[in-house]
């Protein structure tokens, strides 16, 4: 070892190359290898004397010149291409080091096959043919140390060459180990190169490869126990050795411009090299153009070239070659998996996928090893994943090539190979950015596939399986396997598509929160998907390659496709239908040129029906047909193929007169198009129609006789114009049709299902996909179908430059609704399905994961309907509702749907009935499962329902005896159906032990699920939104709703976790609580009035609980909540029919507001409400308990009532006043008036004003010590306050109860006469016309009323008036009230005056004497204390309110005499003279009947009451008028004087209706009644009448001057004189009678008249007396007016010899003197 170490000299070579040659030479054979052995020597002593002292860039190997080098080197050349094992074994070690040490460096290039590194590198590569298994991986090693050497730049076809001879021995190697060292170098070296090509630079950091992984697909069988070990070890080893060894001059790295006209190496592929760089010269100075990057090109290049060889025919099973095939793809793949933005970023590399990998995939595409697909779709993968926004077409020609086509055949599919899909879409799935690109750049593009769709249907369709009844090539175990793994990808898909929603809202706050800080921001939202670290496609240049789009752009788009495709299946079915609807939705244009160019361009077209439409003979379609034709240039295009292209966008219709139609048309324009090929357009018909029968019959297996050649060039003679075409014209044409069959681009000899049929047209994949899907041998070579290979990169090229190739990326979550829309119901069918069909615990865990992604999603999206459908699908699939089937998988599907009222509680909305529905049910299943008694043995209806549940229920725990018969369990054993309102509800029939011991079994299950899992959903309840709380709440009541109105099972449980979910959210803000509040309060109120009592006072007590709770709280001024918290007792109150609800109503509302009366606040008015309904009730005891409260409220915290809102004030005194009213109890109606004088008190004191300072200045703030009156306004908010006090009080005067009206007048009184300063004269002046006369209007009207109708009955009349007015008492105590009050506030109240004397003339005109004398009393004590301040205008008033009393009253009372008219009281009708006669005659009740005898009686009384009220009214007017005669003018005199001589004419009137008077006398007889002193009221009427002249004449002479009082003196004596004559029956009393017959004879007056006349006997000598005392001159004047009466007078019969002795001395005395003159 010591010699060893000194060999070589000094230097770093030498040191290498000294030991290496040394051994050399020991294993050489001398004499066969003598030249080597010296040259070894020669250069061991060279190496003594060199030293690292020389630097020249020229030489290979460090610190050596380039001849030393050469020189050095040439042993190791030889011993390699010796192919002596021994010798190139050491010599192959001896080149690693060099390499691995970095001391060889430089450009190895094949441009200079002189470079001894180059020699050295082609040495060892020839040496790997040794088939030695050692050589074989030395030359390995040396060849991935020379890659990795970063002082190395190994070039093009070095650099293939080095991968070739890993090729080889891959391919040729002698053990399976040392093929896998050799797939696993190729791995490390296309990760070396291509991680320099992206980073275009020698150092940079290497990524290991994995040799696990490259045995994925292939190659698994040539592990050897430990070789993936051995191998894994052996790269590395050599890829540590190179670390640390400085990289190669960048300078030497210059762009490899004088490489672009290479020497023609096998690099090149088909001449176009040069066009590639070209194309790379383009590039703007990105750096494509170096020679590191240049090399990786060509590399990449030669490596799709290599996976697109094909076996000859000759040798068709060539497993070499397909091995190698299989490796080009395998490094294929390792170098997308690693590539990196050099793929995005530069149009070469990315143009290098398209037009090189593409096409080896599209190649590939044909073969059926199993190995080749799945290597495919792993690139494919990798594409997708990173270069998609690039190769927008590519794949979309793919994916339905690899994916969708395999996921799509459900019946006859290879298993591995669907997997494998399978496995590709799980993982692409995983990718959310992958699921949401392909949806937005294919789903809504118009011009490809619906990928998403298909997808999630062929999911769907693997998921249910095979169709009952086909036939499949699956096994049972392959298709669960299948339908296991394809709801995988579904809920991994639906995930994706939450996860990413979530990603964009989180950025979407975060932008919003950082604000626009850059333009840019909005770019970088993507999620950095993709395996090992590697960058996203998302992030490729969205300037160049993407646009970022919104959601709404994308509904447009998608809209627009489904329209197209709408009509295109419109199309299919009926052409002329779907170009019409096309037509009128705009899709295309109305022209045939528009409609023509639709029918060529659009895919997905029946090409038979287009054949028919063009056939079609409607104007129109002849238009659109010529103008199809006319869009086809056939210039200098055989006719053959002018047929053969013509004919392949459509099939020709079978209708002869259509493809005669076509055929003319397609003449016609050849001809044009070619002018000299035939003499004239029918030559080309008819040629045209021979060789589509001649294409028919070549190509139809049913023609058994075949047309030769002859017999077609026969057929066709004469056609040219009666010429003959050339014959070998026509046989060449024979040839071509014959060979090749004219058919559609689209006609597929494997015909697939419709749908797949359609998307294949729609994307033109037809011809691919028969050349995947047809008979092929896996090596068949394409001869013809490269034609259509390079049609579809022609397709590719032509639609790279249009707008539709634009990669659209979004951001808007919106997009998310689409797509839901698309799948939502795959997904549920798929879900459900397995989630009943499948008992795997696996399968049903991903089922309900995947549902909780999609109530995620749709409730986020606010998809209410699909939301619903999940969340019930959930909810049914729990079982709850027959809990006898329940399953784990059950118990699982209830944990789900826990977690998802935690997870998006806030976005459940409706669906929160559902999983509130299930956990009402499991608290039910727990409950029977621990035996405790059902909530409907405490909300029995009645004592024969209880008797009944108690000895049904023995109640042991369930979970320990399982035979018994308990009804509850019973009807849940037996089940019942999800919508029902409880579980079981046919409970007819028993069930069997077994039944319940399997129940109490999946009771059992029940156990996972405690009760901190319920109780968590209602606890989470307050980390809910404000729109969540309110759907929680609105869910929540729904379900208790049910529960308790369930007739066989009501339940509280929701009831309950009411009250504990109202407790959570106690501290939410005010706006929320009032929305919650509005759904619990109806809640609430529904229930309160439940006809099942039990029901009704469980939940009137929980609301108690919560209210106890709520008033905890304070409420500050202003606000309305606590009123709102209350109102459900109101309402409850107000329309409950149960006393034993309102009672505890009552209670209830008694303990919250006297145990929290401070925080009551805005309650008080809900408080007062229900109090005034408990005043109104039907129940004493509810309402002496009511009042006992109030009492208290009113005595002790009178001050609250106020303290937020005085408006308060109103309601608890129209409360107090409600209980005034109270039936049961004087008591309580006094007590409640006393308080309304309290109320009145604080009132006047400014208790409700004292917080309104604030509001109103004007208002003083009033202490207890002073009250400042002057400074009291009165302001409307005042009036409102006094208003309802007052007119409360009013009302009561109409009480029944004699010591309620009392008490109410006097309290009402009291407080206007006490608190009336106050008042300013608009609010007194409401105050009367409010309170005080409708208080007396009240009174007046039912006494007054019955007067005015004209079909008054006086048994209508008794029964109005019982109990109904005022007594005597009641009016006199409100008449003095009422004085008492105006008097003290008549300077205020001046203006009343009118209403005040009504009232009293009401009183008057009573017909009862009480109220009649109140009335005058009051008016003259109102006359007696105003008197002196009256004007005269006041005393007008008065005079003409007493006179219309008077006036009015008379005809009431005609009318009521008017009724005797038709009653005929015997003895009546006779004459004047038989008067006396028959008067003696006695009549009884038996002649005249009841009802008349009745009316009768009404007539007699109310003809007293008439003649009481009129002289009453005389009487006061002649009090007033002798207490006040200075104050009255002549015009209230003269308004006197009319109501004198009124009341006497009136009263003559009714004492001369002669016949009215013996009728009333007859009835007063029979009923023994006192007859209405008519005369008595004539007489009166008249002496006042006369003494009010008289006492004019003697105190107001002048006033008698003015008004001629004497003359109207004179004529009332007259009057009296003519009365009185006319009673005695004198003769001047007919004197206006013309033909009275003069009375020969006077007979003596009868006892009657003999009374009459003593009656007016002192009102004729009154009247003779005031004429007699009349002046001397006046007598004089009016002598000769009543002369003539005293003549007849003294004629007449007198009664006494008083009207005598005056008319003696009036003779004497006055007419004496005269006549004596």
């Amino acid at each position: 070892m010591s010699s060893s170490q000194t060999l070589g000299g000094i230097s770093r070579c030498g040191r290498v190359l000294g030991p290496s040659l040394d051994k050399i030479v020991k294993n050489a054979a001398w004499r066969k290898h003598s030249h080597l052995v010296a040259a070894c020597k020669s250069v061991l002593d060279k190496l003594e004397t060199l030293s690292d002292s020389f630097s020249d860039p020229n030489s290979p190997l460090s610190g050596i010149t380039l001849s030393d080098s050469e020189f050095v080197l040439q042993p190791v050349l030889l011993a390699i291409g010796s192919g002596y094992p021994k010798v190139v074994e050491p010599a192959l070690e001896c080149a690693f080091k060099l390499f691995s040490l970095g001391l060889i460096h430089g450009e190895i290039d094949s441009a200079k096959p002189q470079n001894v590194a180059f020699k050295m590198v082609e040495a060892v590569c020839k040496s790997g043919g040794l088939r030695d298994e050692a050589i074989e991986l030395a030359v390995l090693r040396v060849l991935l140390s020379a890659v990795r050497s970063p002082c190395v730049l190994i070039r093009d076809d070095c650099l293939v060459n080095i991968v070739r001879t890993c090729y080889n021995v891959y391919l040729g190697g002698q053990n399976g180990t040392n093929q896998i060292c050799a797939k696993s170098v190729l791995a490390q070296i296309m990760v070396i190169v291509f991680t320099r090509v992206e980073e275009d630079s020698m150092d940079v950091n290497l990524k290991r490869v994995s040799v696990n992984e490259l045995l994925e697909f292939t190659d698994k069988n040539l592990n050897e126990g430990s070789s993936i070990y051995f191998c894994q070890n052996f790269v590395n080893e050599i890829m540590e050795t190179s670390e640390g060894v400085p990289s190669i001059n960048h300078s030497m790295l210059s762009p490899a411009h004088k490489l672009q006209n290479g020497n023609g190496s096998a690099s090149n592929v088909d001449g176009k090299e040069e066009q590639l760089d070209d194309d790379e010269g383009a590039e703007s100075g990105d750096g494509g153009g170096s020679k590191i990057r240049e090399d990786g090109f060509l590399l990449f290049r030669n490596l799709c070239k290599l996976s697109m060889k094909f076996s000859s025919q000759e040798h068709p099973d060539d497993q070499i070659l397909l091995r190698g095939k299989i490796l080009s793809l395998e490094l294929l793949k390792v170098v997308m998996d690693n590539g990196g933005s050099i793929w995005r970023s530069n149009e070469r590399f990315l143009n290098a996928i398209k037009q090189f990998l593409c096409l080896s995939l599209l190649k590939n595409s044909a073969l059926s090893v199993m190995a080749i697909f799945q290597l495919q779709c792993s690139i494919f993968m990798i594409l997708l994943s990173k270069f998609r926004s690039g190769l927008k077409q590519e794949v979309g020609i793919f994916f339905p090539m690899l994916v969708l086509r395999v996921l799509e055949n459900v019946l006859q599919p290879s298993f591995v190979q669907k997997m494998t899909v399978l496995n590709f879409l799980e993982r692409i799935s995983q990718d959310s950015q992958i699921i949401i690109d392909i949806f937005v750049n294919y789903d809504c593009d118009v011009d490809s596939p619906n990928i998403f769709e298909r997808i999630v249907n062929g999911l769907l369709k693997t998921a249910l399986g095979p169709p009952s009844g086909s036939t499949t090539t699956l096994t049972p175990a392959q298709d669960i396997t299948f339908r296991h793994e394809s709801v995988k990808c579904l809920v991994s898909i639906i995930g994706s598509m939450g996860a990413w929603m979530d990603q964009q809202l989180r950025l979407g706050d975060l932008y919003l929160t950082k604000g626009h800080e850059n333009d840019t921001s909005t770019e970088n939202h993507l999620t950095q998907h993709g395996e090992e670290g590697a960058v996203s496609d998302s992030e490729l240049h969205p300037e160049e390659k993407s646009e970022f789009s919104d959601a709404a752009t994308l509904e447009q788009r998608r809209a627009h496709k489904i329209e197209i495709q709408k009509g295109i299946a419109l199309f299919n079915r009926k052409p002329s239908k779907g170009i019409e609807f096309l037509i009128s939705s705009k899709k295309i244009g109305g022209s045939p040129e528009e409609v023509a160019s639709f029918l060529k361009k659009i895919n997905g077209l029946n090409e038979t029906m287009i054949g028919d439409y063009l056939g079609e003979r409607e104007e129109f379609s002849l238009k659109v047909m010529h103008a199809y034709v006319d869009s086809f240039n056939f210039s200098g295009i055989d006719f053959g193929e002018a047929i053969r292209f013509f004919l392949r966008g459509f099939r020709l219709p079978g209708e002869a007169q259509k493809i005669d139609r076509i055929m003319e048309k397609f003449a016609e324009r050849y001809c044009k198009c070619n002018p000299n090929s035939f003499t004239s357009a029918d030559t080309a018909y008819v040629l045209a129609y021979s060789v589509i029968l001649l294409n028919t019959d070549a190509h139809n297996n049913m023609v058994k006789d075949k047309m030769t050649k002859a017999d077609f060039i026969r057929n066709n003679r004469g056609i040219d114009d009666g010429k003959d075409l050339p014959e070998e014209y026509l046989g060449n044409l024979y040839d071509q049709i014959v060979k090749n069959e004219i058919k559609m681009n689209a006609e597929s000899s494997a015909p697939q299902s419709k749908q797949a049929n359609s998307f294949n047209k729609l994307l033109g994949l037809d011809g691919i996909l028969n050349l995947v899907t047809g008979k092929q041998t896996e090596e068949k070579a394409w001869g013809a179908n490269g034609l259509l290979i390079r049609h579809i990169q022609e397709q590719f090229k032509a639609k790279s430059g249009k707008s539709e190739s634009v990669y659209h990326s979004v951001t808007d979550v919106g997009i998310l609704r689409f797509m839901v829309e698309v799948c939502w119901g795959p997904i549920l069918a798929a879900f459900s399905v397995t989630l009943d069909q499948s008992d795997d615990r696996l399968a049903t865990s991903q089922c309900l994961q995947g549902f909780r992604h999609a109530v995620h999603i749709t409730a986020m999206m606010g998809m209410q309907t699909q939301r619903d459908a999940f969340v019930t699908s959930m909810a049914k699939f729990t079982y709850l509702h027959c809990a006898a089937d329940m399953k784990q998988k059950n118990v699982d599907a209830v944990k789900a749907i826990i977690a998802i009222a935690i997870e998006d509680g806030n976005y459940l909305q409706e669906a929160w009935e559902h999983i509130l529905t299930c956990l009402s049910r499991i608290e039910h299943l727990q409950l029977l499962g621990e035996g405790a008694p059902p909530d409907a043995s405490f909300l029995v209806s009645n004592a024969e329902t209880e008797e009944k549940i108690s000895k049904a229920m023995g109640y042991p725990t369930l979970k320990k005896k399982g035979t018994l018969q308990n009804p509850a369990v019973v009807a849940v054993v037996r089940g019942g159906s999800y919508d029902s309102t409880s579980i079981g509800v046919n409970t007819s029939g028993l069930v069997t032990p077994d039944q319940i011991n399997h129940f109490i079994a999946n009771l059992n299950l029940l156990d996972q699920i405690g009760n901190f899992e319920l109780n968590h959903v209602f606890a989470h309840s307050q980390r809910l939104n404000s729109e969540a709380i309110v759907a929680f709440v609105k869910a929540l009541c729904k379900v208790s709703m049910s529960e308790l109105q369930s007739p066989t099972d009501p339940r509280v449980f929701s009831l309950t976790k009411i009250v504990e979910i109202a407790h959570y959210n106690m501290n939410r803000i005010r706006l929320v609580w009032s929305r919650i509040w509005n759904v619990l309060s109806d809640f609430f109120v529904s229930v309160g009035l439940s006809e099942n009592l039990s029901v009704a006072i469980f939940v009137m007590d929980s609301l108690r609980q919560l209210a106890m709770k709520f008033l905890e709280r304070e409420e500050l001024a202003n606000y309305n909540f606590q009123n709102e918290f209350l109102r459900p007792f109101v309402i409850v109150m107000q329309k409950s029919g149960s006393a034993e609800i309102r009672e505890l109503i009552v209670r209830c509302i008694s303990q919250m507001v006297l145990s929290r009366v401070s925080n009551v606040k805005s309650g008080w008015k809900s408080v007062f409400m229900i109090f005034t309904a408990a005043a109104a009730d039907e129940r004493k005891n509810i309402v002496l308990l009511a009042f006992e409260t109030m009492e208290k409220i009113v005595r002790e915290y009178f001050p609250y009532i106020t303290e937020t809102e005085t408006l308060t004030f109103t309601d608890c005194v129209k409360c107090l006043i409600t209980f005034t009213t109270s039936r049961f109890n004087s008591d309580v109606s006094l007590n409640a008036i006393a308080f309304l004088r309290f109320c009145a008190v604080r009132l006047a004191e400014g208790a409700l004003v004292v917080n309104e300072t604030k509001i109103d200045s004007s208002v003083p703030v009033v202490n207890e010590d002073a009250l400042d009156i002057q400074t009291f306004t009165d302001k409307d908010d005042n009036a409102s306050f006094w208003s309802p006090l007052l007119t409360g009080l009013s009302k009561l005067a109409s009480d029944p109860r004699s010591a309620i009206r009392k008490s109410s007048l006097e309290v009402l009184f009291n407080i206007l006469k006490d608190h009336g300063h106050l008042f300013s004269r608009p609010f007194w002046t409401a105050v009367f016309n409010s309170v005080i006369f409708p208080l007396f209007d009240c009174a007046c009207e039912k006494r007054d009323t019955p007067q005015n109708d004209d079909n008054y009955s006086p048994v209508r009349r008794s029964s109005e008036s019982e109990g109904s007015s005022w007594d005597s008492e009641t009016s006199a105590v409100a008449a003095e009230c009422l004085l008492d009050l105006f008097v003290c506030f008549f300077d205020e109240v001046r203006s009343q005056l009118p209403g005040v004397i009504s009232i009293l003339t009401g009183l008057i005109r009573s017909p009862i004497q009480g109220p009649a004398g109140t009335g005058v009393a009051a008016l003259m004590r109102m006359t007696n204390d105003l008197g002196g301040k009256f004007f005269e205008d006041d005393w007008r008033e008065m005079f003409l309110a007493l006179k219309e009393v008077a006036t009015s009253a008379v005809p009431g009372l005609m009318k009521v005499l008017r009724t005797l008219d038709n009653i005929d009281v015997p003895g009546v009708s006779q004459s004047y003279d038989d008067v006396e006669m028959s008067s003696d005659h006695g009549l009884t009740n038996d002649d005249l009947e009841d009802d008349n005898l009745q009316t009768a009686a009404y007539v007699v009384s109310r003809m007293k009451s008439h003649i009481s009220m009129q002289l009453l009214i005389l009487q006061v007017v002649t009090d007033l008028h002798t207490m006040h005669l200075q104050s009255l003018s002549a015009s209230n005199t003269s308004i006197l004087l009319e109501l004198f001589s009124f009341v006497a004419s009136h009263a003559h009137q009714l004492s001369s209706e002669t016949t009215l008077q013996k009728k009333l006398q007859k009835v007063c007889t029979i009923l023994e009644l006192t007859a209405p002193p008519m005369v008595h009221f004539e007489n009166e009427s008249y002496q006042n009448f006369l003494n009010f002249l008289q006492n004019l004449l003697v105190d107001c002479p002048s006033l008698c001057k003015e008004i001629d009082i004497e003359g109207q003196l004179v004529a009332v004596c007259e009057k009296i004189l003519e009365i009185y004559l006319n009673c005695t029956g004198s003769p001047s009393a007919q004197k206006k009678q013309v033909n009275q017959h003069v009375v020969r004879w006077i007979l003596p007056l009868g006892s009657a008249k003999k009374e009459e006349l003593a009656a007016r006997s002192s009102l004729v000598v009154t009247a003779l007396q005031v004429l007699s005392g009349l002046e001397r001159t006046s007598f004089r004047r009016y002598v000769s007016q009543f002369f003539p009466l005293l003549v007849d007078l003294v004629k007449s019969e007198h009664s006494s010899g008083e009207v005598q002795g005056v008319l003696s001395n009036m003779f004497q005395s006055c007419i004496g003197p005269i006549v004596m003159e």
